[in-house]
């Protein structure tokens, strides 16, 4: 039985009719998806989940996306991981329920399925970022993943590796106590090598250098309150300020751990190195 169209209907908007009520409606969603892949553009969603699939001859691990009740699936040959690291799989779980970017491949309206690539879109957000950067810009960079003394970050389809010292001037004893995956930061870019597509930036380059200022601060032989802000074999650190830490050594008779208040006395205040020698004189 068809539907009814051709009388009118006092107070009837077409306007008004509510989307379930349209009978054998197209999901909006598909001309998103055909625009992309006619348009060679990127689409952005959120990774919900794994799959084993069957592509081709045999079964691939897929992460799977949900674009309203179409269902993308990106294969780990095409996630932007390289198959052959011993963590691919692990890395490629870490996306899970983050919003990440592709790149449409194929698609079948019949099983309401498309194949997205992860990968290709990876590259293509590269390409744009190379042209549109240079040495001494700028730029926003998102932590994709966080180590005990580096972190990994994305500046637009380009991994960044920023180890420790080129974060902070002071000292950190792990980055895991101070950044999370999602944070965003301001980097300088410091080199760039189109060719390979890679780029090295600097959060400490931003910021402002404590010496030679602090060493007017902190005298040879003067004492000071500080905190510890960390404890390793060769020596402990005690954060004087912000971006000031001292290297002072070991106690004979005590232990100290890290976010003891200590007193220090100044050995030593290298501006040229920018490192201070001092030596714990009292656990506060």
């Amino acid at each position: 039985m068809s539907d009814v169209l051709n009388v009118l209907i006092e107070g009837f908007n077409p306007e008004n009719i509510k989307p379930e009520e349209i009978p054998n409606q197209e999901n909006p969603k598909w001309r998103e998806i055909q625009s992309a892949y006619q348009n060679s553009t990127i689409l952005k969603g959120e990774l919900i989940g794994f799959e084993n699939i069957k592509l081709g001859d045999k079964k691939e691990l897929c992460g799977i996306i949900r674009f309203d009740e179409i269902k993308g699936i990106i294969p780990l040959f095409e996630s932007g991981i390289d198959p052959e690291d011993k963590q691919a799989i692990n890395k490629f779980r870490s996306l899970s329920g983050k919003e990440i970017a592709f790149k449409v491949l194929s698609f079948s309206k019949e099983d309401n399925l498309f194949v997205a690539s992860r990968k290709q879109a990876r590259e293509q957000m590269a390409n744009i970022t190379l042209k549109n950067i240079d040495v001494g810009y700028k730029i926003y960079c998102a932590i994709r993943e966080v180590h005990q003394g580096h972190i990994i970050g994305d500046i637009g389809g380009i991994d960044v590796h920023i180890p420790v010292f080129e974060l902070t001037y002071g000292w950190i004893d792990d980055l895991r106590e101070v950044y999370k995956v999602g944070d965003v930061i301001r980097v300088k870019v410091m080199e760039i090598d189109k060719e390979n597509k890679k780029v090295v930036v600097s959060k400490k380059a931003l910021l402002k250098n404590p010496f030679p200022e602090c060493a007017k601060k902190y005298t040879k032989n003067g004492e000071y309150v500080g905190k510890v802000s960390g404890v390793q074999d060769y020596g402990i650190f005690v954060n004087l300020e912000e971006g000031v830490d001292s290297l002072a050594p070991h106690l004979k008779f005590q232990n100290v751990k890290k976010g003891d208040k200590v007193l220090v006395r100044v050995i030593n205040v290298d501006v040229e190195k920018e490192q201070i020698r001092t030596k714990i004189i009292r656990v506060l």
